[in-house]
């Protein structure tokens, strides 16, 4: 199965071609990094490392991920993998992200930094709160049972392009366990290990980021609650 990997990346110069290097060659068919609006050079480091660059100046992270979805399935994927571009993911655990699916176990695999070995410091209280808030909503309202709303993940190509993500901003990864349980598509999640990031983070990193983040997820379940696409 061809698995494509997908990097969305906003001014992640110093950290990008680390992650890069750390990819597992035999698991990734390619890799596309989705310059999110940079203005260092995160797209040149990336090119240089043999990446593919997208850009996608609308700023988000969804928005950055459906650019990405749009490439792969030009590029016939049949998994995609998330991570990124920051180093606070392993990249050389993609294996564990990727075999469920491989060995036909999973549509669906989330990389849990809850489960896993996460680094003192790498998940910060506000992140911690925000994560078993939404798990819990989620258990509440679908019966899911997710530890994580973590970046590191994966899916098959097909039921992915069956989920019509939407949302372009902080909520893409809730929207997408919620609407792969209301489908449902067979999911688990899996330990993986997350360490401090490179840089600052532009979601948990400030009080604003931490703000717009919470809203746009709530938001998210709220809509999805009520029957939203």
């Amino acid at each position: 199965m061809r698995t494509i990997v997908i990097i969305p990346a906003l001014n992640e110069e110093q950290s990008i071609a680390l992650v890069l290097r750390a990819i597992p060659k035999h698991l990734a068919a390619e890799v596309v990094v989705i310059d999110n609006g940079s203005t260092d050079r995160t797209a040149d480091r990336a090119r240089a490392e043999g990446a593919f660059v997208v850009s996608e100046n609308r700023r988000g992270y969804g928005y950055a991920c459906l650019k990405g979805i749009d490439w792969a399935r030009r590029h016939g994927a049949d998994i995609v993998a998330f991570l990124d571009g920051d180093y606070s993911d392993y990249p050389e655990e993609l294996s564990r992200i990727v075999e469920p699916i491989l060995n036909d176990e999973a549509d669906l695999v989330i990389g849990s930094r809850m489960l896993g070995n996460s680094k003192p410091g790498a998940l910060l209280p506000q992140a911690i709160l925000g994560n078993k808030l939404a798990c819990t909503l989620m258990r509440y309202f679908w019966h899911a049972r997710f530890t994580d709303l973590g970046p590191f993940r994966a899916i098959r190509f097909r039921d992915l392009d069956r989920l019509d993500m939407k949302e372009g901003t902080y909520g893409w990864t809730i929207e997408m366990q919620i609407k792969a349980v209301q489908l449902g598509l067979r999911y688990v999640e899996v330990p993986v290990s997350y360490r401090k990031r490179i840089g600052s983070s532009k979601v948990t990193g400030t009080l604003s980021g931490t703000l717009k983040a919470s809203v746009k997820i709530l938001a998210t379940i709220y809509r999805l609650s009520r029957g939203g696409g």
